[in-house]
């Protein structure tokens, strides 16, 4: 569906046959700059002792900083001598085919527009800082690294066999909304958590949401929300565990879930390792 061009001056950027585009980073104006600059301590301040040590360091290491919006060419240089991953700009999510493309072959497609002004505390489509704080650091990791290698190649066997459904699901509540424990306690991985101020602090510290533990077919029968906190959270052992799971052959797994009853984002399902029972009082308010 066609975005507002206001919203993004890059809706009709020409488009590359993979759907990259100029970033034309001289074009941002100091308006732009300072918007970055300010979501950036926001969220850092936010971020710290909340999210992963692997997010913390990979910032420092890929010189993340509030100094105006970043390059993502310089960005992709740096990026590439830790884990051989670049950053290529796009005008706004990419058809799925190429995406998957991008991902298998070390690519991550990153939205090149900032948000606007008016929406500076909530954007519901990913922007150039959700891509760049949200999910970059995560590819400084070599095992994270190599798990969004195997999920693009697994996203192509997916579309073959019909069930991008279920793989999607995967992304979502991994990549997105992931949870990790680490030295006992929980933090955040996932790029949709780490981007948002509010989620940051709800994901950890309110009691309304579900947190379980990673399982891969309850996983992918799982629904979830877009416009909301997510209702339950799965939570990972390691990145280890994830890039495992990922190179399992999902062909067996869609076949013993097809037909299988879907979850509700807000349901617990018998078998599962539960973290803690939400009690949905956000949620409730919210109805």
């Amino acid at each position: 569906m066609d975005r507002p061009t206001q919203k993004n001056r890059y809706h009709d950027a020409p488009r590359a046959a993979d759907f990259t585009i100029d970033q034309a980073w001289d074009s941002y104006s100091a308006a732009e700059h300072d918007r970055w600059d300010r979501l950036f301590r926001r969220q850092k301040d936010v971020t710290k002792g909340r999210a992963c040590e692997t997010a913390l360091k990979a910032m420092s290491a890929l010189e993340l900083s509030a100094s105006g919006i970043p390059h993502m060419g310089q960005l992709s240089d740096r990026l590439e001598k830790i884990t051989g991953w670049r950053v290529v700009p796009v005008a706004e999510l990419v058809p799925d085919e190429i995406f998957f493309d991008h991902l298998a072959n070390r690519r991550f497609p990153a939205g090149a527009f900032i948000r606007p002004e008016a929406e500076f505390d909530y954007l519901q489509e990913p922007d150039i800082f959700h891509d760049i704080f949200g999910h970059v650091p995560m590819l400084a990791d070599p095992v994270f690294a190599d798990f969004m290698e195997a999920y693009g190649k697994g996203g192509q066997r997916a579309m073959r066999l019909g069930q991008l459904h279920n793989l999607a699901r995967l992304y979502w509540y991994t990549v997105e909304f992931g949870l990790i424990r680490e030295c006992g306690d929980l933090r955040i991985y996932g790029a949709g958590i780490l981007s948002s101020p509010q989620e940051t602090v709800f994901a950890l510290e309110d009691a309304s949401p579900n947190r379980i533990a990673f399982d891969v077919k309850r996983l992918m029968r799982t629904n979830y929300i877009i416009d909301d906190f997510q209702q339950t959270y799965f939570v990972i052992d390691s990145f280890e565990a994830l890039l495992d799971a990922c190179y399992k052959d999902f062909g067996t797994v869609y076949s013993e879930v097809k037909g299988q009853p879907d979850y509700e984002a807000h349901e617990l399902a018998p078998g599962d390792t539960v973290l803690h029972k939400g009690t949905h009082a956000y949620f409730d308010k919210a109805v």
